[in-house]
């Protein structure tokens, strides 16, 4: 029996041992698994479909969805233009082209769209597309192949409609109408330090600046909302009533988290942040603002 006590007492410290290698093991392993976990964003439809996009495309999708925010464009008018750049650059901003093509919608120079770095932004491209869409008559009621045929005249008129589905479920969700439908998993941004810690705050307080005066250009006005900057990011106050424009606002910081180095975007009770990208929108107390108003909160920090 003594000896038996004995090899007990002696396998214990292993098991011990063998319990921390494993803990340890696992660990590494969820580090490794989100270290490679490739950045993207995916779209949930309220139909239950999915698309997926790296962070370059996804960020293309919600700056269209935010220039049609900006004038006041229907989300069918979003469709169109997502069908549009998917079919002429895949939702990316080429420097090359047919001929003299460039840009989202692959637009010519020569054609009266714009100077090549006129057409190489994608917010005057995407406000051109606009321009000559909103002149189609009753382009609405059209098929989105002839809409965008209309605008393009392209030497393809049929294939725009092989993307109608997919721009379709992400004009639903780009324009806030389903909620958080949208998660990216990036590369974390850390936060920044705070006042009186290396003089960082004047740096963060520029980068509020710099991400508000982008939101104003790209997304417009936010209704009955009054941005203010300061410390390490940028609030927005969400009038009652507005929830999907606030969602869109969220979703196009998000898509846009890596350019602005966004470490958290919070609002209406859920919180993306970029630690714990790979989780989604986890659930939080909805921020309060002043009476009749929700409060949008982006927090920015350093890659």
């Amino acid at each position: 029996m003594g000896a038996r006590r004995r090899a007990r007492r002696k396998a214990w410290p292993v098991v011990i041992g063998l319990g921390v290698v494993l803990a340890l093991v696992s660990y590494l392993a969820v580090r490794f698994i989100r270290s490679v976990t490739p950045d993207e964003c995916t779209a949930r439809g309220s139909d239950g479909t999915t698309v997926t996009l790296d962070l370059d495309q996804a960020s293309h999708a919600a700056t269209i969805a935010a220039v049609a925010h900006a004038r006041g464009l229907p989300e069918r008018a979003v469709t169109i233009a997502l069908a549009t750049a998917i079919q002429e650059s895949k939702l990316r901003n080429l420097s090359y082209g047919d001929r003299d093509s460039l840009g989202l919608f692959q637009q010519r120079p020569s054609q009266g769209w714009g100077t090549p770095a006129q057409i190489g932004d994608p917010v005057h491209a995407v406000g051109r597309f606009f321009d000559a869409l909103v002149k189609v008559p009753d382009y609405l009621n059209l098929p989105v192949t002839e809409a965008a045929q209309q605008v393009q005249h392209s030497g393809y008129p049929e294939a725009y409609a092989q993307h109608q589905a997919m721009a379709a479920t992400l004009a639903d969700v780009l324009t806030g109408r389903a909620g958080p439908a949208l998660s990216c998993t990036v590369r974390a941004a850390q936060p920044t330090a705070s006042a009186g810690q290396n003089g960082t705050a004047d740096a963060a307080r520029e980068d509020g600046d710099t991400v508000a005066a982008a939101v104003r250009r790209e997304f417009g006005r936010v209704p009955a909302a009054a941005f203010a900057t300061g410390g390490d990011g940028v609030n927005y106050a969400i009038a009652t009533g507005q929830a999907a424009t606030g969602w869109s606002l969220a979703l196009w910081l998000v898509c846009h988290a890596t350019t602005w180095h966004a470490t958290t975007v919070t609002f209406d009770g859920r919180r993306w942040s970029s630690t714990e990208s790979d989780q989604g929108w986890a659930r939080t107390t909805p921020g309060s603002g002043a009476e009749g108003t929700a409060t949008l909160m982006v927090t920015l920090g350093s890659t």
